[in-house]
């Protein structure tokens, strides 16, 4: 059990288009030190998750398995997706809404609403981007952000002693602060490429990427899920320019760098070469 409990539950409204709405409900005996922000374990991290999926579970209409909308999920994704470290598990809400989250214990929720306006190949890309989310440790930062500016908040106490019971404060303007917060473009991008390495990989079409950005796209810049996020068309355009082989991920861009900057190092510096070598191999 975690010292001090925070349930911070992070909605990604469209999966691919900046994740709006951060709900972010918060529990603590005492106080929560940002120094404690930087150092979270993976176990912190994960139960933190863990009590957020639970909460958010409770709060909508989880599907059951024998559903129409749930058995079309298993069969798409299944329930045994794995990568590395985190087992990912899967469920749909009940709700028309255009939307879908994930939390950075493995836990992605889709909603109804936008498995109607999705094929199956399109829906796999959301799943593929959600994961991207979680792999790349976007959500893991914001629970570090969250503890961090928590940790400015004088006075929070429980207000609920009952034991089991989870102690809830709403921070005030940092909560709505949070409510808004969305994820980078860089982060974006890097949960796009990571969905369309998800479809290359289970030898899924690559083109439903683009086709899913663009059905968001044409949900128009009025739409409340679009209108302070990165444009869906030009992502659309950038996962087109990646299948077609004319431009790299994120991950391949960095890769090249890298590499280029080894080389000038190995080439115009090579006792600082061999010296970075011997300081990365340390540690």
């Amino acid at each position: 059990m975690l010292k001090y409990l925070t349930l911070i539950i992070y909605f990604c409204p469209l999966f691919l288009s900046g994740c709006e709405d951060t709900d972010i409900l918060t529990a603590t005996g005492a106080g929560i030190d940002a120094v404690k922000a930087l150092t979270l374990s993976d176990k912190d991290v994960q139960e933190i998750a863990s009590q957020a999926a639970q909460y958010s579970d409770q709060k909508n209409t989880l599907l059951p398995p024998e559903n129409k909308y749930a058995k079309r999920l298993n069969h798409l994704v299944g329930q045994n997706l794995q990568d590395g470290s985190v087992k990912f598990n899967y469920g749909v809400y009940m709700s028309p809404e255009v939307n879908a989250f994930a939390m950075a214990n493995g836990t992605i929720r889709v909603y109804s609403g936008l498995m109607d306006m999705l094929s199956d190949g399109e829906l796999r890309f959301v799943i593929g981007h959600e994961m991207g989310h979680v792999m790349k440790n976007h959500i893991r930062k914001k629970i570090q952000l969250t503890y961090a500016a928590s940790a400015v908040r004088k006075g929070m106490a429980s207000q609920n002693s009952a034991a089991g019971d989870v102690a809830r404060s709403l921070l005030g303007g940092l909560a709505e602060t949070l409510m808004n917060a969305q994820f980078s473009q860089l982060e974006e991008k890097e949960a796009d490429d990571y969905g369309l390495a998800f479809l290359k990989k289970e030898k899924y079409k690559p083109y439903d990427a683009v086709s899913a950005l663009e059905k968001i796209a044409a949900l128009g810049t009025g739409h409340s899920f679009l209108s302070s996020h990165p444009d869906p068309t030009k992502r659309a355009e950038r996962l087109q320019a990646q299948i077609q082989g004319r431009a790299l991920s994120i991950e391949e861009n960095q890769q090249n760098i890298f590499a280029g900057v080894k080389a000038f190092l190995k080439d115009r510096f090579p006792s600082v070469y061999k010296y970075l070598i011997r300081l990365f191999q340390s540690i």
